[in-house]
């Protein structure tokens, strides 16, 4: 029971700690839609799967120590975040015909950033190949490593759906959508210092 109550409340208090999952789904419900949120959020739930079934398998730990795995991990996630931020940092003002077309995004493609900006992102290897590690007891069976694993990968689905609910609904979305470009930048500046904080750091230990 103390295990149980130890993975879910790690869990959750880093699951509402801001980072680039936090910075891509609300600009994806803002500035695209809520469904493009809510799939973003599912990406990530899908990303955090990956690193839940390669720290079962052992592999997190052979990453977690080797300075050369772990310091490729990190430059990649780098780079995928400091892309997807320039992307956003050359948005232009749109026309007033134009402001009220939201940039196309497609089902697959809101997954596939949500997936991606979760599966390279090295904290959140770090959080869970350290939980398993440290709270996980090693007697505790499969089955249940595998029940903590789902609970990880649910609660940052949940959480970031919330989020997704709130910044698409109507009242906020319609107050900022004026200020999309600036909006768009913003989150594009977050997630170019995300990358390049995760990049520095790699450079700083090799």
């Amino acid at each position: 029971m103390t295990e149980l109550l130890a993975v879910i409340t790690i869990t959750i208090f880093a699951v509402i700690s801001p980072g680039p999952d936090f910075a891509m789904v609300t600009r994806n419900s803002l500035m695209l839609s809520r469904r493009a949120g809510l799939l973003t959020a599912l990406g990530i739930g899908g990303g955090v799967l990956i690193h839940v079934g390669y720290t079962i398998l052992g592999v997190g730990l052979i990453v977690r120590q080797s300075i050369v795995l772990f310091s490729i991990l990190k430059i990649a996630g780098a780079a995928y975040l400091i892309w997807l931020g320039v992307k956003m940092l050359r948005t232009r003002p749109a026309g007033p015909l134009a402001q009220a077309a939201l940039p196309a995004l497609s089902d697959l493609g809101a997954l596939r950033t949500g997936f991606f900006t979760n599966a390279l992102n090295p904290k959140t290897t770090v959080f869970i190949v350290s939980l398993f590690m440290q709270v996980v007891q090693p007697g505790t069976s499969l089955t249940v490593q595998i029940g903590y694993g789902a609970f990880i990968a649910a609660a940052h689905v949940v959480w970031f759906a919330l989020v997704a609910l709130f910044f698409s609904a109507g009242m906020v979305r319609s107050r900022l959508l004026e200020l999309r470009h600036w909006i768009d930048r913003c989150f594009g500046a977050l997630l170019v210092g995300f990358g390049l904080l995760l990049a520095s750091s790699s450079l700083g230990r090799s």
